[in-house]
């Protein structure tokens, strides 16, 4: 949505005083994978969260940074972290909600050419005592990226897969494939949508202009929230403390000279 939180919510000031329509791209909400998946998180099957894990994991080579605008924070504004993990993040947080705290450790472990981080680990702690994990890289071989959901009752993801267990009376595990057939049930219930991709968002934003009284699935606000756990992430790895959310506009990477001013700058296997 932009670099900084005070660039966002100067542009969601903007769309509220010019009665504006404004909306983020996150064309992954409008996959029908991603839909089933939320609404099964949505139905209770698996009863509450306990774990979650969104792994956004690509692999660049020294030359991805001879484009003149990569690898300084004041061209690209972040690394894997904002330019890679936004995508997973931005569906994790559309599925579970907001953590309360994070932690995260960010470094450049491959990249000489690059004063960012090529790899992000982050450690998002919920309300209830879930927890999840989110890791940006640019380091890992073979590009996957999944969501993994762990239920009390049950596990889901995307990639698909579904694996519900049952307590044995010596507390080993027994699979509970009752609950694993009424999971795919419901997920397989879930209508397809009529366009998906950017396509689907595109779609999303002509009915909400059309029709005053549809809004918009990815607003400022829902934008906002992405670049929030992105901030928080690099907070907590500059100061090497858990961050609260909400971030205040007294944060130090509020503000984009806050993240100029503090941001670490990478020599390579630091």
């Amino acid at each position: 949505m932009a670099l900084s939180l005070e660039e966002c919510d100067r542009m969601l000031a903007a769309a509220a005083e010019s009665g504006r329509i404004l909306s983020v791209v996150g064309q992954n909400r409008f996959l029908d994978s991603n839909r089933r998946l939320k609404a099964t998180l949505d139905s209770g099957l698996l009863g509450r969260i306990v774990h979650a894990q969104a792994d956004s994991f690509w692999w660049r080579g020294q030359s991805y940074y001879d484009v003149w605008w990569r690898g300084t924070w004041e061209a690209e504004g972040g690394g894997s972290t904002l330019g890679h993990g936004v995508h997973q993040m931005d569906l994790l947080l559309w599925m579970i909600g907001m953590p309360e705290t994070v932690q995260a450790v960010i470094r450049n472990t491959s990249h000489d050419k690059s004063q960012l981080e090529d790899l992000s680990i982050a450690i998002l702690s919920y309300p209830g005592g879930g927890l999840a994990q989110v890791t940006s890289s640019i380091v890992h071989h073979g590009e996957e990226q999944q969501l993994v959901f762990q239920g009390e009752k049950a596990r889901i993801s995307a990639p698909w897969k579904v694996y519900a267990s049952s307590s044995r009376d010596n507390g080993f595990p027994e699979r509970n494939t009752g609950l694993e057939e009424e999971i795919e049930r419901y997920c397989s219930s879930i209508a397809p949508l009529q366009y998906t991709g950017h396509a689907g968002q595109i779609d999303d934003m002509l009915k909400a202009i059309g029709d005053p009284a549809q809004r918009v699935l990815i607003d400022g606000h829902e934008g906002r929230k992405t670049l929030e756990l992105v901030t928080a992430i690099y907070e907590a790895s500059i100061t090497g403390r858990p961050v609260t959310l909400p971030i205040t506009k007294d944060s130090m990477l509020y503000t984009r000279d806050g993240i100029l001013a503090h941001a670490p700058r990478f020599p390579v296997g630091s």
